[in-house]
C-alpha cells in the first residue's frame, strides 16, 4: 500500500536496502487511467503493470509491455541464435485472467511467450531439450536426457589445450555448464553420483492448473513449500540471463490477488520476524482466510502486523532475485555487474488494497527499477507523481525507442527525474 511506502527502507521495503544503489525505488505513480468499470485492480490493475493500459478482455493486455517494445526496436530480425525470443516465468495460483500472472505482452496485447510455471519446463525453455529419434529405446534416453551430453565434444574443444578461449573464458565455460548441471539435478531430482544425466524428470511439488485455483477459493501452503520452488525458478531464469540464453520476459512472483493460505515462520537473516498462519488468523477457511485478504482489512490507522509481514517476505524474495544478478560472477566487460547494465522493472497491480476507491487503488503504485547502465537514476527514493504511462515512455525514450506508449494524440511528458 502507497502509505507504507513512506516509510522507505525502516517498513516492507527493508529486503531491497542492500541494494539500494542499484535501484531507484519511484512512489506516486499514478496508474488511474488503466481502470475498467466493473472490474477491480486485480484484473485492470495488473494488466496495467508495464503496459500501463487497461485490459481488452480477459485474454490481452491493452497494448504492448515495455521489454517488447524494446525488444521489437533493438531485434527487428530476431536475437541471436540459441537466445530464447522471450521467456515468461513465475510461481504463482491465482489464474482466472490472464493479466493476473502474465506481463510481457506484444504489440496487440496477446501473451510474448508461454508461461513456465514448473521448473523443469523453464529449464527446457531456457537451456533446451534433447531429441532422442526412436524414443522407444529407454536406455539411450535415460542416458542421454541431459542437454550437456549434447555439447560434450564442444566442450572438451573449448576447454582443452587446443582451444581459442583465454584462461579466463575457458574457466566461464566450465562455470556455466556446472551451474546447467546443478540446476538439471534440482529441476530433475538427478543423483548426482551417477554421472549418467537426469532420471525421468519428477513432477513439481507444488499445484499447478486448476488444481492451483480451485473454484477461486485458495489452496494451503507453507512458507517453505512456496520459497523453495520459487528460488529455484529464480535461479533457473537469472542463470539464463547470465548465460544470455534470455535477454526479455518477465517473471512473476505470486499472482495479482493471489489466494493461498499461508504457513511457517518467516525469518530475515536470520531473526525470526512472524509466524504466517492466515486461516486462523483472519478466522476463516477457503478465499475468505487467504492472505490477499489483509490488504482489503488494510487501514492505515492500524499495525496491520500481518499484511506487513506478507508484503516484506515478497520484497525478500524479489531481492532473492535481483542479487544473483549482483554476485561477483556476473561482472561484465565494463566492470559492472549485470544488475547494474540491465533494465529490470518492478511492480504490483495496486497501491492499496481496499477495492471501494478506484483512484485510492491506481494511485500510488508501487514501481522500481534499475539503471540499464547509467541510463537512469539509482540510489534514490522519487515521489514522482506522475502517470505510469509517462513514466513508461521516458524509460522507452531512455533505452532508444522512439514508439510511444498510449492514444497517438495525447500529450506525452517525459518524466526527467528518472533520467540520469
Amino acid at each position: 500500500p502507497a502509505p507504507l511506502q513512506q516509510e522507505g527502507f525502516e517498513g516492507v521495503l527493508e529486503p531491497l536496502k542492500p541494494l539500494s544503489d542499484k535501484l531507484l525505488i519511484m512512489r506516486k505513480v499514478d496508474q488511474v487511467r488503466c481502470d475498467q468499470s466493473g472490474i477491480n485492480a486485480h484484473f485492470d490493475g495488473a494488466s496495467g503493470a508495464f503496459t500501463a493500459e487497461p485490459p481488452k478482455g480477459e485474454a490481452k493486455a491493452g497494448g504492448p509491455s515495455i521489454d517488447q517494445l524494446i525488444r521489437k526496436h533493438h531485434y527487428p530480425n530476431g536475437q541471436p541464435s540459441g537466445v530464447a525470443p522471450t521467456a515468461v516465468a513465475g510461481t504463482f495460483f491465482r489464474r482466472s485472467r490472464v493479466s493476473r500472472y502474465v506481463h510481457s505482452y506484444n504489440q496487440d496485447g496477446t501473451v510474448a511467450a508461454t508461461m513456465q510455471e514448473r521448473p523443469r519446463d523453464l529449464f527446457d525453455r531456457l537451456f533446451g531439450t534433447i531429441q532422442f529419434g526412436d524414443s522407444s529405446d529407454a536406455r539411450q534416453m535415460h542416458l542421454k536426457r541431459s542437454v550437456l551430453d549434447s555439447v560434450v565434444e564442444q566442450y572438451k574443444y573449448y576447454t582443452g589445450g587446443r582451444s581459442p578461449l583465454g584462461k579466463t573464458s575457458r574457466a566461464k565455460i566450465a562455470d556455466h555448464l556446472d551451474r546447467i548441471r546443478e540446476f538439471e539435478q534440482r529441476a530433475f531430482s538427478l543423483d548426482s553420483e551417477t554421472g549418467s544425466g537426469p532420471k525421468r524428470p519428477t513432477p513439481s511439488e507444488l499445484l499447478h492448473g486448476g488444481l492451483a485455483d480451485p473454484g477461486g477459493e485458495g489452496i494451503d501452503i507453507s512458507l517453505d513449500e512456496l520459497t523453495t520452488e520459487w528460488r529455484l525458478m529464480a535461479d533457473l531464469y537469472a542463470s539464463g540471463i547470465q548465460m544470455d540464453k534470455v535477454r526479455f520476459g518477465a517473471l512473476t512472483f505470486l499472482a495479482a490477488g493471489e489466494r493461498i493460505r499461508l504457513t511457517g515462520d518467516y525469518l530475515y537473516n536470520g531473526e525470526k520476524r512472524y509466524t504466517f498462519d492466515d486461516s486462523r488468523r483472519l478466522k476463516a477457511g477457503g478465499s475468505q482466510g487467504c492472505s490477499h485478504e489483509w490488504w482489503h482489512q488494510f487501514n492505515e490507522q492500524k499495525p496491520n502486523e500481518a499484511l506487513r509481514a506478507h508484503a516484506h517476505m515478497k520484497m525478500r524474495e524479489l531481492s532473492y532475485f535481483l542479487g544473483r544478478l549482483d554476485e561477483q560472477g556476473t561482472i561484465e566487460a565494463n566492470g559492472k555487474t549485470i544488475l547494474d547494465n540491465a533494465l529490470i522493472t518492478i511492480s504490483t497491480e495496486s497501491g492499496d488494497g481496499r477495492h471501494n476507491d478506484v483512484k485510492r487503488e491506481l494511485s500510488g503504485v508501487f514501481h522500481a527499477m534499475s539503471g540499464a547502465n547509467g541510463r537512469f537514476k539509482t540510489g534514490q527514493i522519487l515521489d514522482l507523481k506522475s502517470e505510469g504511462l509517462d513514466v513508461y515512455n521516458t524509460i522507452l525514450d531512455g533505452m532508444g525507442v522512439a514508439q510511444k506508449m498510449g492514444p497517438v494524440d495525447r500529450d506525452h511528458k517525459l518524466v526527467d527525474a528518472i533520467r540520469a
